[in-house]
């Protein structure tokens, strides 16, 4: 009730304001038209004064004029003073008399000078000096008679007009606005009904059929919304139920997919060693197979020399001695030492490079290492297994250049890296170019790796560092090669790895940070 009577105050208020600011509006605007049309009357009115002074007071005062007879020019232009409007009077004739009458520090709007003529000829000249004071004064008079009576009628209107209204509007508001603030759930069978209307339907009867639709469409839409509450209870307890059997089915299978998952990393892992056992025992048979070369050198030349030794002891013995023959012997010790020395020189060189490898493809120490020279005894290691073919490695890498890194992982890069070209990228073929670069800048060690061998198939490139992902499937590859390659590069050295186009062959990126140490291989 209280927010009814608030609504209708500020209705009453704003609806009071509006009718009078407009009848202000109207009433000001009439005003000045009706002040404007008395002005130009009294302007019309002041001509036609103007007008009598010439026809009635000219001949008068013409007569006077020629005779002379001053007073009764006074008198005569005394009179035209009296009349409204007129606030000064001067005459003057040529014989220096001069005549007036009135106020002459007021500040005339008007001034008309006429010529006194008698008998045909002129005698002087008549100037009248007019202001709007009277007019003015009349206007402002008017104007307050006019606003006064317009104010008192618009106040009058706007009473009954205000009555009227709370009579056939307010006083049905109130009723609306009560039975919408009392309006609930559970009284939404009353129906509103206006009292005292009349039999012909206003927008007042279309506001309460309005809301009595929507009170019952609201009625409606609560029994279906109770409705809907119910099903969806009862659909949220079976819906638990499912929930509850299916989150048991699922936690089932992931235990299952759980175990099946461990399984398979354990295989992988498995199979990711055997890779690199198997890595490891190519080494092997190739440095052995390459050392056993040397070594026969050496048995061979060892078994002459002994028996070089045993043909000179005979000479001494027997005093068959010469000195050609000794010459010749001697000259052939030389030769079959060279021969031995060059051999085990080979044999220790290709023994020292496999045992830094090997060693360190089962250790995992973070150690200070000259880059240069292990680069090339990695090379020079994993070159006895295709000592047959004929290829070409470019190495370029700075000779004093020394980091603390896993040799461990560099080793097993570069040696699957060779080993993919030897396998893949020069498959049936016995020439070949590879390319070896290391760079470092920025806190950055970069290699590219590169051959011109035959090149990865595009439906391979996007899977290459995927596990078990091979070309040789059946034919003893295992696709692990690429995969353990990616892995040391992004778990072990924190660095990544992407496959470069090229117009042929394949090439590598690998980019790691690095930790540069001061000190530098003392050769």
């Amino acid at each position: 009730m209280n927010k009814a009577v608030e609504i209708n105050d500020k209705l009453t208020k704003r609806l009071l304001l509006y009718i009078l600011l407009c009848s202000v509006f109207v009433s000001v605007c009439s005003t000045f038209v009706q002040l404007y049309a008395s002005f130009q009357d009294d302007l019309t009115l002041l001509e036609q004064r103007f007008d009598n002074i010439e026809k009635s007071y000219i001949p008068s005062i013409a007569s006077s004029l020629w005779d002379f007879n001053k007073p009764l020019v006074a008198q005569q232009i005394q009179g035209i003073v009296d009349l409204p409007d007129i606030s000064l009077v001067k005459v003057e004739n040529d014989f220096d008399f001069q005549q007036q009458v009135g106020d002459a520090s007021v500040e005339a709007k008007k001034v008309v000078e006429f010529a006194i003529i008698h008998d045909g000829n002129k005698v002087g000249k008549l100037k009248v000096y007019a202001d709007y004071q009277d007019i003015y004064q009349q206007l402002w008079l008017q104007a307050g008679f006019i606003l006064t009576s317009e104010f008192i009628k618009i106040f009058i209107v706007a009473f009954f007009i205000i009555v009227i209204i709370d009579k056939l509007i307010t006083r049905h508001l109130f009723q609306i606005t009560r039975y919408a603030q009392q309006l609930a759930s559970h009284n939404l069978d009353e129906e509103l009904l206006l009292s005292n209307r009349p039999e012909a339907e206003d927008e007042l009867d279309y506001l309460v059929n309005a809301i009595n639709g929507m009170r019952l469409k609201l009625k409606n839409k609560i029994v279906k919304l109770e409705d809907a509450e119910n099903a969806l209870l009862t659909l949220n307890g079976e819906l638990e139920v499912k929930v509850h059997d299916r989150t048991a089915k699922l936690e089932k299978s992931n235990q299952q997919l759980q175990q099946s998952l461990d399984d398979l990393t354990l295989a992988q892992d498995q199979l990711v060693q055997s890779e690199k056992m198997a890595s490891l025992g190519q080494l092997v048979a190739g440095v052995a197979h390459e050392v056993n070369t040397p070594l026969g050198i050496c048995v061979t030349s060892i078994t002459a020399l002994k028996e070089k030794v045993d043909s000179l002891k005979e000479a001494v013995e027997s005093q068959e001695l010469t000195k050609l023959f000794l010459s010749d012997t001697l000259n052939l010790l030389g030769e079959y030492e060279q021969i031995i020395e060059r051999s085990l020189n080979k044999s220790v060189e290709l023994i020292r490079s496999f045992k830094s490898v090997a060693v360190e493809q089962h250790t995992d120490p973070k150690v200070n290492i000259n880059l240069h020279q292990h680069v090339y005894d990695v090379v020079n290691t994993v070159k006895t297994m295709f000592k047959h073919k004929k290829y070409h490695i470019h190495i370029d890498v700075d000779q004093y250049f020394s980091l603390v890194t896993y040799p461990s992982a560099w080793n097993q890069i570069l040696t699957n890296f060779l080993m993919n070209s030897h396998i893949h990228g020069f498959e049936d073929r016995r020439e070949g170019e590879i390319s070896i670069v290391f760079t470092h800048s920025k806190g950055y060690l970069t290699l590219l790796y590169g051959d011109n061998g035959k090149g990865i198939e595009k439906s391979f490139k996007k899977r290459i560092f995927d596990p078990f992902v091979t070309t040789k499937r059946g034919q003893g590859g295992s696709g692990l090669g690429l995969n353990i390659v990616f892995n040391l590069v992004n778990a072990k050295l924190s660095g990544t790895i992407t496959s470069v186009e090229t117009d042929q062959g394949v090439c590598f990126k690998v980019k790691v940070p690095i930790e540069q140490t001061k000190e530098k291989r003392i050769a």
